[in-house]
């Protein structure tokens, strides 16, 4: 019996429940209710954030698959050739049970990219959780999510055998008990080979492949749209179990079916909402209906109800409509990869997702009420009341040379390698840059008719969640443009963008009002650098019982090098290259790492940005690396000039090189002057032939640089006036390579 406490323990409305009823004339049965309620769920239908979405700019020259048409957008990398990528989110999942959270994340993200057609290449994640120092029960519960969610990342990806050639960490007690897990995936595919989520033709069979349906994983994409609380533990069931080799001859499988494209029709993953999702958004695509019976469905379990075979989102599994005569091929190709291929239904015309189970009718719904027309709502927002800007206390807590080693220890900053050495970053041996300069790059071949090509993408992943929480509409516009920096920096030019939001609850105003403001700002920046948005994910309902994340819109960006001699690292090369800042000195330390690492302070304002004179930036960067002019680029970011400086010293793979550079007299502080977060900002090291040219071209783009010194040395000298900050390579190294793993343990 449908009762009002079952209606709202799916999270159904009452008023969505009264269109239900509207929508098939009579109450649903259970089975009925539970596809309703993962198919309105936010997850599936961002019913709270869709009118936002429509903001992003996705058309543009290169758009072969737009946003929201398919499960990833498609963009032409030039010969043929494209690349499918897309970034999603499994934040609760992670929450509850770390390692299976983050392994099926990678892997559902992994299927969304193969499902277009495209051959996996890499993987790229962003990351965010509380503080790991210490030895409170929160530090030592945030240690246990952060160790589990990379050896979940690393098991699925190593598995797999697709590299993860990149991404971010952030710490934050605002992420105490809600981690933030976004996992992208990068494919390439020829034009001819992209293929459609759609159930054309009736009377085609519809085929089932992959792994069986377990119990796991039910209702998991309802379980992602609601908040976590202290009875989360108790949806342990809602989280998925992934099989990585599973899913790795089901890639070969499907690709090697789509090597015939006679007998596909259309194909679609079953990610979240499982067989539910698959069959309704096929349908509804085409303007079909679709009938299964659920008897013809591999299970590995014993008496699975309708409702729970439904529901379930057992991983590494595919729906593919098959053109009729052509069933054979299908079953031919999955029995060589020993995957189960059952046919499980056919498309009808008459517009209904049709489930049955032993010929028995269980849901008949119309399949476009239920994919496409989804409640919407438009939430009230209000902006919070703003936090008070920072002022530098009259006397320091440190001296700013101590400040220097903080800063470079502290978990957001230092490097990241106890993260990325867990994870095979050189399988397929693609990756060119490897993780830990500002972008990865990877090789990527192709056939042309000319013979062997190889194309160079680079990509970066970024957001500055605490920048984002002073002010959501500059915090998205700093998220884009330093994905781009980052791009720039490596030497390329930005395609296209993929986003992941992740946000707190919409209901309440003040965190509706932070993702209006941030999806405002995300667009202006992608519109700007011309970088169309070519898919993502929504994620709310991100909050603990101690409150809401600090909004946090990921912002991933993929660009192209168009000659690998223009490849650049971020760390200097040797001795005798003169040291050049590209941009202004800049000002202030609200929203600073200095100011939350040293004073304990999360205040603001937040830096400014000036989309035009980053852009500028950014032009005179690759115009001097693509003249041969540049031996490494490093963009200013967390932690100020100071620490970018030192980052160019200590993070290349052999010796460290020192540098004295000289500065200005600070005009308000030290600290300022060494710390601030000011935006548009690029050290080069450059020959000393070179700052003639690099001089010229800035002039040319109105950017202003500033030769900041010399390369070499086994130290960090900075003189400012009568003030004098140095820090030992050795030292600097030691405190900012290893200091995530002498937090979990791993380095003494």
């Amino acid at each position: 019996m449908i009762t009002p406490e079952l209606i709202a323990k799916h999270g159904i409305t009452p008023e969505e429940y009264e269109m239900i009823r509207g929508i098939l004339g009579r109450d649903p049965n259970i089975t009925e209710l539970g596809i309703f309620s993962v198919m309105w769920s936010e997850h599936c239908s961002y019913k709270n954030s869709r009118p936002e979405l429509k903001k992003f700019p996705t058309t543009g020259e290169g758009i072969l698959v737009k946003a929201g048409e398919e499960n990833a957008g498609v963009i032409d990398i030039g010969d043929g050739y494209a690349v499918a990528f897309k970034i999603e989110s499994h934040n609760h999942p992670s929450a509850v049970e770390p390692f299976q959270g983050a392994a099926t994340g990678v892997g559902g993200i992994i299927r969304d990219i193969f499902t277009m057609g495209a051959r996996p290449i890499f993987l790229l994640n962003s990351l965010r959780f509380g503080d790991i120092r210490g030895d409170s029960v929160q530090a030592r519960t945030n240690r246990r999510l952060f160790e589990g969610v990379v050896s979940g990342i690393a098991h699925y990806g190593n598995c797999i055998g697709i590299p993860t050639v990149g991404g971010e960490v952030y710490f934050d007690n605002s992420y105490n008990g809600n981690p933030l897990v976004n996992a992208l995936c990068l494919g390439v595919l020829r034009h001819d080979q992209i293929r459609r989520g759609h159930a054309t033709g009736a009377g085609n069979p519809v085929f089932y492949v992959g792994a069986k349906t377990g119990r796991d994983g039910l209702a998991g994409a309802a379980f992602a749209s609601r908040d976590l609380t202290e009875e989360s533990k108790n949806d342990r069931p809602a989280v998925q179990v992934g099989d990585p080799f599973m899913e790795k001859i089901l890639i070969e499988a499907c690709l090697e079916l789509f090597a015939h494209p006679d007998a596909v029709v259309g194909v679609q993953d079953m990610g979240a909402a499982g067989l539910t999702c698959s069959t309704c958004e096929t349908a509804s695509r085409a303007d079909m209906g679709i009938e299964i019976d659920l008897a013809k469905v591999p299970q590995r379990e014993k008496g699975m109800t309708p409702y729970e075979t439904m529901l379930s989102e057992s991983q590494e599994r595919m729906l593919i409509i098959v053109r009729k005569g052509r069933e054979q091929v299908v079953r031919d190709i999955f029995a060589k990869w020993d995957l189960d291929a059952a046919e499980i239904g056919m498309v009808t015309e008459d517009g209904i997702m049709r489930v049955r189970d032993h010929g028995e009718i269980v849901a008949e719904i119309p399949a476009k009420r239920l994919a496409d027309e989804a409640p919407i709502y438009f939430r009230e927002a209000s902006e919070p009341t703003p936090a008070p800007n920072f002022v530098l206390p009259q006397v320091p807590p440190v001296l700013a040379s101590e400040a220097l080693l903080r800063l470079l220890a502290a978990p957001s900053i230092a490097s990241k390698r106890w993260v990325y050495e867990q994870y095979d970053h050189m399988v397929r041996v693609g990756t060119v840059v490897v993780p830990g300069s500002d972008a990865a790059v990877t090789r990527i071949p192709i056939e042309t008719p000319e013979g062997l090509k190889y194309k160079h993408l680079a990509s970066s992943v970024d957001c500055n969640g605490h920048y984002c929480a002073l002010d959501p509409y500059v915090g998205g516009k700093i998220a884009v443009a330093e994905a781009a920096r980052n791009l720039a920096c490596s030497g390329a030019r930005p395609l296209g963008t993929t986003d992941n939001l992740n946000f707190g609850n919409p209901h309440k105003p003040e965190n509706f009002w932070q993702l209006r403001r941030a999806v405002e700002g995300v667009a202006e920046a992608c519109r700007h650098f011309n970088a169309p948005v070519t898919g993502g994910n929504v994620s709310l309902y991100n909050q603990s019982p101690a409150g809401a994340i600090d909004p946090t819109p990921t912002v991933a960006m993929v660009g192209i090098i168009d000659d690998p001699a223009h490849i650049t690292t971020q760390y200097f090369k040797g001795a005798g290259d003169e040291i050049w800042l590209v941009g202004a000195l800049g000002e202030g330390l609200g929203g600073s790492h200095y100011a939350a690492e040293i004073c304990g302070r999360k205040e603001g304002p937040c830096p400014v940005i000036d989309l035009a004179a980053e852009s500028a930036v950014h032009a005179v960067v690759l115009e001097a690396i693509r003249q041969g002019l540049v031996k490494s680029a490093h963009d200013c970011s967390e932690g100020g000039l100071a620490v970018a400086l030192a980052e160019c010293c200590i993070s290349g793979p052999s010796a460290t090189v020192g540098a004295t550079v000289e500065l200005p007299a600070p005009s308000a502080s030290l600290e300022e002057l060494l710390y601030n977060e000011s935006q548009s900002r690029i050290v080069l090291s450059v020959p000393a032939t070179a700052a003639t040219a690099l001089q010229e071209m800035a002039h040319r783009h109105a950017v202003p640089v500033r030769k900041l010194g010399m390369t070499g040395g086994d130290a960090l000298e900075i003189t400012a006036g009568t003030h004098k900050v140095q820090g030992n390579c050795a030292e600097m190294q030691d405190r900012w390579a290893w200091s995530i793993g002498r937090i979990m343990g791993s380095h003494t």
